[in-house]
């Protein structure tokens, strides 16, 4: 018996049999292409891009009527990709210019879109190079003519296995769930990739980025999978096998519970309500977040507006995204402005301008978006119209300094003044709040809270700064703790800070929607929580089975424990 570790996705567990995909290998070549093969070599890269559309359009046609909207919205994620011009249109130019074969010229630009994402600071936007590998892999496919029948002509004997594979994309995975796959692993991914939010929408249990799986993994092994620990466990014994029936029996009927918790308000055994919100990404993540019963959006992300292409988006065109998100759903909408930074410089980002030594602590986020009015001034105009159509709030990410919030909040009222002299509607009385994600606004919370209407603590960046880590490093992402007592002591005074001035304070990081933090949240006084909309009704249900008055003296305890095993020992016990 042996348990390998990965990202696990959902909190589903499936035991069954291994199928194991290795997928085609494929030797990039490079040559010279002779002047008279130029026209040629053209239309065969043409061609590819052609053939990979219409087996993405074909798998897309030809989804189940019963099926989430996300499997056809990130099929179309991929096929808009096919049209950036780095993959579409440059590579025909290097074939022109430098006489080199399809392959070679695709594989240098898609390397050179790789590497941008590779050095982005949110993992959101970093995990993209998932989408363009799977994206460029399929057109290398067809250029090479490589048999694809691993994956689009596999069909039967699927029912009820686990796939192991190097990487799934998005049309894969909709196309193994529909040949009734239970479960799968990969090798490569990360838990915020396109592949995973569809996983977690179809209620595939999967474990991805675990290296090596399709290397220690031998077909037709019994394997347990276990999304919400990451675990996947290689021939079990008997006594694993009964432990884990037993745990599967229980995931559902706890499912049957949280559903019946879908339309049940979120509040305490005590009386106190909570405010649950969602995070999206896109306006068509409103129907998630209207399936979850949310109370509202509590991060609206639009940094996706922003890739995958050229320009930066228009003002008309950030508006009408705005209008219809605020429109769709009829509650409070809190919109995020442009959180990109100096690792981010692809697509309509920014100009192109010096990358940094360390870009985590660079031009990013609003010291960007204040050094670049051109890209500022028409996300706020844009937020500020959209305003006059639905109960919107602006958030402003990563503010350190009270000089440079006064900056932001200037520009807004001089932006206020013009959108009145055009004849612009626009709610006057616009929240305006801030991302508590630096050590340094923490610790200055009172301060922010007197400029602002609300914060909002951001703990995945607040963690990292905190500790001094990169999260996405392989190298020291273990250290990255919640647990940390600077972090809890943090978040602890950024919550009484805005108790004491009267501004709610609000949690919109991955810490919200750990159900395994929810009772220390809400000890240390947190009343507004926003996640991931799957995450929604799982907090719900450990809000109403909590009673607040039984929390303070663990609380105390967890706040002066210095020993670390401790620290874990408590919160646990708090949380059983």
């Amino acid at each position: 018996m042996l348990t390998l570790h990965g990202a696990g996705i959902g909190k589903g567990i499936t035991i069954g049999t291994a199928v194991v995909l290795q997928g085609p290998t494929m030797d990039i070549p490079e040559y010279m292409v002779s002047d008279d093969e130029i026209e040629s070599e053209i239309a065969r890269f043409q061609n590819a891009i052609q053939a990979a559309r219409s087996q993405l359009s074909s798998i897309r046609d030809h989804i189940p009527s019963n099926a989430p909207s996300e499997s056809a919205m990130f099929i179309e994620a991929h096929l808009l990709m096919m049209d950036d011009p780095l993959i579409a249109l440059e590579p025909l130019e290097t074939i022109r210019n430098e006489h080199v074969n399809a392959e070679s010229a695709l594989q240098r630009h898609a390397e050179s879109l790789v590497r941008a994402f590779e050095e982005m600071e949110d993992p959101y936007l970093r995990d993209k190079k998932t989408d363009i590998n799977q994206v460029v892999n399929r057109i290398q496919q067809n250029l090479l003519n490589v048999d694809q029948e691993d994956i689009d002509g596999i069909e039967e004997g699927l029912a009820g296995k686990i796939v192991i594979t190097t990487d799934l994309a998005p049309a894969d995975t909709v196309l193994l769930k529909h040949h009734k796959m239970s479960a799968f692993v990969t090798d490569l991914g990360g838990p915020i990739s396109h592949t995973a939010i569809l996983a977690r929408s179809l209620k595939i249990p999967a474990i991805v980025g675990l290296h090596g799986a399709t290397r220690y993994i031998r077909h037709g092994e019994t394997l347990i999978v276990d999304g919400k620990r990451g675990t996947v466990i290689l021939s079990p014994d008997q006594e694993v096998l009964d432990a884990y029936h037993d745990r599967y029996g229980k995931n559902l009927h706890i499912q049957q519970e949280l559903e019946a918790l879908r339309t049940s308000e979120a509040v305490t055994r005590d009386g106190q309500p909570i405010q649950l919100m969602a995070n999206i990404e896109l306006p068509e993540d409103i129907e998630a977040t209207q399936r979850a019963y949310a109370d509202g959006v509590g991060l609206y992300r639009t940094e996706y507006l922003f890739m995958n292409r050229q320009e930066p988006p228009t003002e008309a065109e950030q508006f009408s995204a705005y209008k219809q998100v605020v429109t769709a759903l009829k509650k409070p909408i809190t919109i995020r402005t442009l959180d990109l930074g100096a690792d981010k410089q692809v697509d309509g980002g920014r100009p192109n301008l010096d990358t940094t030594t360390n870009p985590a602590l660079g031009l990013r986020a609003v010291r960007l978006c204040l050094h670049e009015p051109g890209l500022f001034k028409p996300q706020l105009r844009a937020i500020l119209r959209a305003s006059a159509f639905g109960p919107i709030e602006m958030m402003i990410p990563m503010v350190s300094s009270l000089d440079e919030l006064g900056q932001v909040l200037d520009l807004i009222e001089e932006i206020k003044q013009e959108l009145r002299k055009q004849g612009h509607a626009y709610d006057e009385h616009i929240p305006i709040g801030g991302m508590i994600e630096v050590p340094a606004a923490a610790i200055a919370a009172d301060l922010f809270a007197s400029r602002l209407n609300f914060l909002s603590i951001g703990t995945n960046d607040l963690i990292q700064y905190t500790l001094a880590i990169d999260r996405v490093d392989d190298a020291v992402n273990y250290l990255y703790d919640p647990l940390h007592p600077s972090v809890l002591r943090l978040i602890k005074m950024t919550i009484d800070a805005g108790n004491r001035a009267g501004v709610p304070v609000a949690m919109c990081g991955e810490m919200a929607g750990e159900s395994r933090y929810t009772k220390l949240l809400l000890g240390l006084g947190l009343r507004n929580f926003s996640m991931e909309p799957d995450s929604l009704l799982e907090i719900k249900k450990v809000i109403r089975e909590t009673d607040l008055t039984t929390l303070s003296d663990f609380i105390r305890e967890i706040l002066t424990c210095a020993d670390p095993n401790e620290l874990r020992m408590l919160v646990e016990k708090l949380d059983s």
